[in-house]
Formats: structure tokens, sequence, C-alpha cells
């Protein structure tokens, strides 16, 4: 499995230090190199009884550019308990192992860059990776696209064969299948009963209160209680939020990465693929309309054997013919593809074939949050005491904080730096300016 006994003991020291939590769950908090013997014993995990993950709906603000209208999306994450955690990093590892190997040896090692920390390639990388091939070759398609929920939708046959294959094993071992069982066969406990249970309120506070504690039930009433914790039925999805989750959609893309790959390649391409974000670039000196149907009709084949399932709305189709405009085209290959962007987005950043810009959505959300601190701040305004946490305002939105702990701007100034010759920091000019401005159009007249 490993390439010397130095790298487990290497892999505890690095990420020792960083393996406690400070959160409380079921059990006692604990870190890799306290139950490194239990952990590394396949007879010990293959016998282990996993606690339920603790679930809560995590809530984003995101905008409509084009209604300028905000709204609210939720994403259910689970949180492990703490000897679980612990067991779920030690065998992400040696997956991860395995999946580099794989990866290599197969030519595909460029191709998926989110979880892979050896790859030491970021969003703003790839993205500059993309930019740089559409340079270099003028003229091209590209097809952008992300998968419908991507980790509650991974089928469980599918990822086990998948496993089984990177393992070359015609079946888990006793301790990987139990691993692999607690992920897709999971309980869960819901965040505000444990808190309604503790007495605490479902806050900020509360939760600080809970995560003050050693457990976050004792044991009386975790048996007490458990008629609370709910079982995954389904033969699909996995938790999103465990230290393995993001490990095992690697290893269920495998044969696809392979296969979308092989085909792009075959007509001097790229497909890069973000966790569930993906772009594949077709130069047009080596490929023609009708490669990018055949290409639909792959992701299609794995729609239909319920493995993948594109988002309409986030998948699109442009054509870009040397120095000439940007041209969607989603709707010549399906009617249900996204035609309202005249931009390619990937990662945070959007192109418009002369041009690399922040996304307006992200600059949008950035000054809607300021100007709502703002207002907040304004409104307790006296002659006496002036703007009262103004200067934590400053912190978080305005050039004074782009160092130290960072804010948006230290994003906007590494992309920057990624991309000297684009207007990428036009859209946060005279920020300061501008958050004054916020205040004293807020404060009471």
């Amino acid at each position: 499995m490993f390439r010397d006994k130095m790298d487990i003991n290497e892999w505890f020291r690095e990420v020792t230090p960083k393996s406690k939590r400070r959160y409380a769950h079921f059990d006692l908090r604990t870190n890799l190199e306290r139950d490194k013997k239990y952990i590394t014993n396949p007879d010990k995990i293959a016998h282990h009884g996993f606690y339920p993950f603790i679930r809560y709906d995590q809530i984003f603000t995101k905008f409509r550019s084009s209604t300028k209208e905000k709204y609210v999306k939720s994403r259910e994450i689970c949180y492990s308990a703490h000897i679980d955690r612990c067991i779920y990093q030690y065998y992400s590892f040696l997956v991860n192992e395995k999946y580099e190997e794989y990866l290599t040896k197969h030519g595909i090692n460029q191709v998926p860059i989110a979880y892979r920390s050896n790859l030491g390639m970021g969003n703003i990388a790839a993205c500059q990776k993309v930019h740089q091939f559409m340079l270099e070759n003028k003229s091209y398609y590209v097809m952008i696209g992300d998968f419908t929920d991507f980790f509650g939708k991974l089928n469980h046959a599918y990822l086990k064969k998948q496993l089984c294959q990177l393992l070359q094993v015609n079946r888990l071992p006793a301790d990987y299948y139990a691993v692999f069982k607690s992920i897709t066969e999971y309980d869960t406990w819901d965040l505000k009963n444990i808190l309604r249970l503790n007495g605490l309120e479902d806050t900020r506070a509360g939760l600080k209160q809970l995560n003050s504690k050693k457990r976050a039930l004792t044991k009386e009433q975790f048996k007490k209680h458990k008629k609370n914790i709910c079982h995954h039925k389904n033969d699909f999805g996995i938790p999103q939020g465990s230290s393995i989750s993001a490990c095992f959609s690697n290893v269920y893309m495998i044969e696809i990465d392979e296969a979308i790959n092989n085909f792009v390649a075959k007509h001097n391409g790229m497909y890069l693929r973000y966790s569930d974000d993906f772009v594949v670039i077709l130069p047009m000196s080596t490929s023609q309309r009708k490669d990018l149907q055949k290409l639909i009709s792959l992701f299609d084949d794995y729609r239909s054997k319920g493995l993948l399932e594109l988002q309409p709305d986030k998948t699109q189709v442009f054509s870009f013919i040397a120095d000439k405009e940007l041209c969607n085209i989603g709707a010549d290959f399906n009617p249900k593809l996204s035609t309202e962007h005249k931009k390619i987005n990937f990662l945070g950043l959007c192109f418009d074939g002369f041009e690399v810009r922040i996304r307006s959505k992200t600059i949008s959300k950035y000054y809607y949050r300021m100007r709502h601190k703002a207002r907040g701040i304004a409104c307790q305004y006296t002659l006496k005491s002036g703007f009262k946490g103004a200067d934590k305002l400053y912190r978080m939105y305005s050039e004074r904080g782009q160092y130290g702990k960072g804010n948006f701007l230290t994003y906007v100034r590494l992309v920057s730096s990624a991309f000297p010759k684009e207007p990428i920091g036009v859209d946060t000019q005279n920020n300061m300016v501008k958050i004054r401005k916020a205040l004293n159009q807020n404060k009471p007249t």
C-alpha cells in the first residue's frame, strides 16, 4: 500500500497537530497520534461501532445576476465523531495513495484538481491554466457545467466497484468495508435536536455553549434519546463534510474522468474537474461541432445509467473564433442547456474571450454585505461615540484588512497577481471611500 513505512509516520507527524477539533460530539475529543495504534489496526476498524453524524443545514445567500435578486440555498452538512474522523482521515490517506498512483499511471494526473494536497493547484492556478490554453488556441469550443447534488447522488454500488478496482481486490477487506458501509449506510442526529436536549437555543451563542462541553450529549442522554437517530436508507448519496467523502467522490469519478479525458485528448483539448465543476476546451483546429454533440452524449450516457446528472441551468457551451464575440451555443445541442450566461464562468472567474474578471455576482455579494454591515453600524451613530464598530468594518471590507487574517480583497490581490494584465481589481477600487459613503448615507439625520 505504501512506498515505505516512513510515509505513514511522516503523514502522522504532519497531520496530527491539526487533527484535534474543538466541536463537541458524542465521544471525547482526540487526535490521530493518541489513537494511532487503534486506527491502524484493521481488525479493530472492521469491528468499530461508528457514531451517528451530527447534521445541520448550511445556509447560503445567493444572487441571481439576471434579476439582481438574492435567494437562500441550503446544503446538508454532516460532521463525524472524533474517533470516527481520525479513522476517516487515515483511510482517506490510504485510498489517496492508491488514487495518486492510478492517476499517474493512466495519464490523468492533471484532470481532477480538488481535494489533492500534493497537486498544488488551487482554483486560481486552475483558472490560469484554462486561460492560458484558450490564449494558445485562439479559436475553440468550451463546455462548462456541474453535477446535480454531486455528493447526494453518488451511486453506492458503483462507488464500491471503483474502490475495489482501485485497491485491486474482488472484495473489499473487512476494515475498508466497515469504513465504506459507515459512509453509505450512515446515521445522523439533527443538531437542532441536540441543542434542544441541552436546553440551548439554535444560535451562535447556543452552539458555542454546546461546543464547550466534553460531549454533545451525556452517555445517558444518548441512550435515552436514540429514537432521534435517522438512518440513510437510499442506495445513493454520501454525507458531505466527513473526512473521507471528498476522497470517495474522486474515486467515484475515476472511470468517468478517464473516459472524458480520453475523448478530449483525441482532439488535443483540455478537461479539468474541480469536485462537481468541470470545464472542457476543444480547439477548433482539431474539433467540429459534431464533436461537442458526442461529448454531451457521453454525459447523457452516465445520466441514463444513474451515475451522474448535469445541472442544465449551470451547463453552458460556447464557441469563440479569434478576435470575435464569445457565443453561447448550448441551445443548438439541447434546449435545456442554459443560454443566460454570455461569459465563461469557472471557479469564481469569468472570461468573455478578451478579459478575465472576478464574477460580477461575487462582486455584488461583497458590496451587499459591506453596505448591510455599514447600515447596522450607522444606525447607532451618535455625535459622542461616532460610528462604533467602524474599525471592524474597514478590516473586513477595505484594503486595511487584506493582510494578516485577510478578507475578500486578499483574494482580489491574489487573483490580480495571477493575472497581472487583466482588470481584476477595477471593480473594488476606492473601497475606503465607498465604505465612508455607506456609513454617512445611513446615519441618523
